[in-house]
């Protein structure tokens, strides 16, 4: 039960939080204090009526109790007694709110140009995401103690500059764009890749929050329109325990309204004249969906996303199309040119690769380097069974 507050409230409980205490870390400390009461409590005494009030209001005096001890900050505590006053009953906390409000003001506070971007993505994932910070150094292939670091770095600059929890006006939101559709990309893959549809929903909510903010914006149409290309699959993505691959998925458990809708976002963001990554990724992802897929057009897009991002990654999937369209030697090289040693799909494909050229004992190698690196139970049964199969082929 508290399990599931936590993943769909947490990021609207410090949202409203750090806006009124104008500093992430006390409001984070504060919400995790209320969640740890109410582990401890709702057992007992069960699920208040309104959950979300209840933990904004105990983390609120939790906070005000903090700021009472440290008494250096007494004047700061009578003017939060009054901003932050009690609700009465017919004012319950936060049954009125608008949800992309709240949200959109911790993500915007959190990607103001004063941090660097890598910093702003990280500790918009932390606060909004409810994510740890490990969940975090793997998205980014960094250790933990580095990620920790530099999202405490950003939490003590937001706090030290006065950075303002508030959506900003229009003309600075541009500047702010590529940190938030990061942040909310990230959202949806750690969703994505944990098959965890809460997360990947959440990230859908707040896309289509950044479409009605801006518009006019093409890569925040493509993002959201890629997103619910992949969010069309999800329940085909499992059977059971088990991870289905997009070639040998049941094609009618697809949300075809949903595929319609993101093939019309893609239109829209075309005739915004885009082409930005998020659009190209889209038009990727909606070329996977035909059978059989275009591969030729998907590694030319794969190979101008390469250009605009320099991204490995993108270097990994664009040998992948290459490896339909020539065989896979010609890609195995490819991608023996990444340092992406750390990276779980790198060895998985590398493993394929090794597989479909009858270098049976490397794939085994690489099968196993990357259930080392897997993060989910399912992709480990997944690779598990390659393994099995693989052995199975062993001679004597």
């Amino acid at each position: 039960m508290l399990e599931e507050v936590f993943r769909e409230h947490w990021g609207r409980v410090l949202a409203t939080l750090a806006r009124a205490l104008g500093d992430i870390e006390l409001a984070e400390d504060a919400a995790q204090e209320a969640f740890a009461l109410a582990a401890e409590h709702w057992p007992r005494t069960g699920e208040p009526a309104n959950p979300i009030g209840w933990l904004v209001s105990t983390a609120r005096n939790r906070a005000i109790d903090r700021i009472r001890r440290e008494r250096t900050l007494a004047a700061k505590t009578e003017q939060l007694k009054l901003q932050l006053r009690e609700p009465s009953a017919e004012e319950p906390v936060l049954e009125n709110a608008t949800f992309p409000d709240e949200r959109l003001e911790l993500i915007f506070a959190c990607c103001h140009p004063a941090l660097a971007l890598d910093a702003q993505v990280a500790l918009t994932l932390r606060a909004l995401g409810g994510l740890q910070t490990e969940e975090i150094a793997q998205a980014f292939l960094v250790p933990v103690q580095t990620m920790s670091k530099r999202i405490t770095r950003a939490k003590h600059k937001i706090r030290d500059a006065g950075i303002p929890f508030a959506v900003p006006p229009a003309h600075e939101l541009p500047e702010r764009l590529d940190a938030v559709l990061a942040v909310v990309y990230l959202i949806f893959n750690q969703g994505w890749g944990a098959g965890r549809v809460d997360l990947a929903g959440e990230a859908i909510r707040l896309g289509r929050a950044l479409v009605a903010l801006m518009p006019d914006e093409s890569e925040a149409v493509g993002l959201l329109a890629l997103m619910l290309l992949g969010h069309a699959r999800r329940h085909a993505r499992f059977r059971g325990d088990e991870l289905v691959l997009l070639d040998e998925q049941d094609q009618t458990l697809w949300d075809q309204a949903q595929i319609e809708e993101a093939r019309g976002l893609l239109q829209r963001a075309l005739a915004l004249r885009g082409a930005g990554p998020y659009l190209l990724q889209a038009a990727i992802a909606e070329l996977h969906l035909s059978r059989p897929p275009d591969w030729q057009q998907i590694a030319l897009l794969y190979e101008r996303l390469e250009q605009l991002t320099g991204s490995p990654v993108v270097a990994l999937n664009r040998a992948i199309a290459l490896a339909e369209l020539d065989g896979p030697a010609g890609a195995l090289a490819m991608l023996e040119q990444l340092d992406l040693t750390g990276y779980q799909y790198f060895h998985s494909t590398r493993a394929e690769l090794l597989r479909r050229l009858g270098r049976e004992e490397e794939a085994r190698a690489a099968y196993a380097r990357a259930l080392a690196l897997a993060r989910t139970e399912p992709e480990r049964r997944f690779l598990s069974t390659r393994l099995q199969q693989l052995a199975l082929r062993r001679p004597g």
